[in-house]
């Protein structure tokens, strides 16, 4: 088995499916649970909390990876809602992904998804945020593109977005597994 550790906010935990504090919700309502079932050699760990910006998300780094192979990377989007510089959080991206390589990990890194709440207005901090996180150097998972909705660019299609308008559906969580999760497939 090959342990991948995911360390990120409310879109690796599954939100609004499962709750991390109380660990219970409905799994398939996590992009982690489609991706285990297309890939059984692979062990992933969810240490996704709702609502947390990137320096939260660093502060939980150690406890993430202990044990793991590999590690997966997401965050960015509660940076973006609460006002903060995108250089800012694309750079404490940048810190855990050199963390996790400079530990001997595979690492990968998710970028952030369509906001259909947050369109028009944050929707420029979104593709300058992408672009920073693509350029780091490692595989990405491309859920942006994998959510975006061909027909209104910058938010996710309908069926792809819960109704509160800021997470994925179940069925969009499973398009994530499914099509946006790949670096460290072995079969």
């Amino acid at each position: 088995m090959t342990v991948i550790a995911c360390l990120g906010d409310s879109i690796t935990e599954g939100s609004p499916y499962w709750d991390s504090r109380k660990r219970t919700g409905e799994p398939e309502g996590q992009w982690e649970h489609w991706a285990a079932l297309r890939h059984p050699g692979l062990e992933f760990r969810n240490f996704g909390i709702w609502g947390q910006r990137t320096d939260e998300i660093a502060a939980r780094f150690e406890e993430a990876v202990g044990g793991a192979d590999a590690l997966i990377v997401q965050g960015g989007i509660n940076d973006i809602a609460q006002g903060r510089p995108i250089d800012d959080a694309a750079a404490r991206l940048g810190s855990m992904v050199e963390r996790g390589l400079s530990l001997g990990l595979s690492v990968a890194v998710c970028d952030v998804l369509p906001w259909n709440n947050g369109w028009p207005g944050k929707e420029p901090a979104i593709r300058g945020l992408n672009e920073q996180i693509r350029a780091l150097g490692v595989p990405l998972l491309p859920f942006h593109d994998t959510l975006e909705d061909s027909e209104r660019p910058g938010r996710m299609k309908a069926e792809w977005t819960n109704e509160d308008g800021d997470h994925p559906s179940v069925a969009g969580y499973r398009r994530l597994g499914e099509l946006a999760f790949h670096p460290f497939a072995s079969s």
